[in-house]
């Protein structure tokens, strides 16, 4: 099973590094889809991408990542043509933030949860925004705040290889002496 993590120039680490890595404990095949083999960061940290845009339309998962540009993505003719394929009839779609507008503008959501600077955008959009951290609706969820990350990437992990992969991949992660109570909450939130 492979996951496709959008990852555009002004990228937040947080929502791409993090679902990477958690989605990568569970033994799923993430990857960074990008539309240039070398994005950066709003804090200035370069990576290269490992798929592209049109390849991440055939993942069996896609989590659109936030970032400061992601406006300026959703007015780029060619990377929103290039989502155009993506599809919930056969594929898990989340969007992390601001990842929410762009589900927005591709027609995927009618409610999503996203951050606060965001929130304006994806109303305007025509979606109302739920007050919470995570929202699921068949094969689409969003997650709002950065730290809501490890909940889309649960989310996936449980909906592609079953819910003890995902309570083991949050374990490993969660912290020190509160590892059961933020395994039981992040699943309260996404199962």
């Amino acid at each position: 099973m492979n996951v496709a993590i959008l990852t555009f120039e002004g990228y937040n680490e947080l929502d791409s590094l993090i679902a990477l890595g958690v989605l990568r404990r569970a033994g799923l095949r993430a990857e960074i889809a990008a539309p240039a083999p070398r994005i950066r960061s709003m804090n200035g940290v370069a990576i290269e991408a490992t798929m592209g845009l049109a390849e991440a339309a055939r993942a069996d998962a896609v989590i659109v990542g936030s970032g400061i540009a992601t406006r300026e993505v959703v007015e780029d003719r060619s990377i929103m043509s290039a989502l155009a394929n993506l599809d919930p009839g056969r594929q898990l779609i989340a969007g992390q933030c601001s990842g929410a507008l762009v589900l927005a503008k591709l027609g995927l959501i009618k409610e999503a949860c996203t951050d606060l600077t965001t929130k304006p955008w994806v109303i305007a959009a025509g979606v109302e925004v739920r007050d919470q951290p995570f929202f699921a609706r068949d094969n689409v969820a969003t997650a709002g705040g950065c730290l809501a990350s490890p909940y889309l990437a649960a989310w996936i992990i449980a909906r592609l290889a079953g819910r003890a992969a995902a309570e083991s991949a949050l374990h490993y992660v969660a912290p020190v002496g509160e590892k059961d109570e933020y395994v039981a909450r992040a699943l309260a939130h996404v199962i």
